[in-house]
């Protein structure tokens, strides 16, 4: 089985750091959209630091930078799941 996909079934928030642009022509089912720039003004809107986050972008650049936003800021569980085109079915 796909480990990014078992989290998400699991109950991972899927955070899209996409632009709102980029979001609005489309999405990964059930993501949230947090673009990057404005992730760490926005980080007490992403709930308990105990739930596992996969986060994507395009291409895997904006969410290695989310990524690391978020352990910084003390979430444990942060999957970089690369571009929405890599995103599990």
């Amino acid at each position: 089985m796909n480990p990014i996909l078992d989290k998400i079934k699991n109950g991972a928030l899927v955070l899209d750091v996409r632009t709102v642009d980029e979001f609005a022509d489309g999405s990964y089912p059930g993501a949230v959209n947090i673009p990057v720039h404005i992730l760490s003004a926005k980080l007490m809107d992403l709930g308990p630091k105990t739930r596992p986050v996969v986060v994507f972008c395009a291409s895997g650049a904006r969410s290695a930078m989310a990524a690391q936003i978020l352990k910084k800021a003390g979430w444990d569980d942060v999957t970089n799941a690369g571009g929405l085109d890599d995103m599990p079915a």
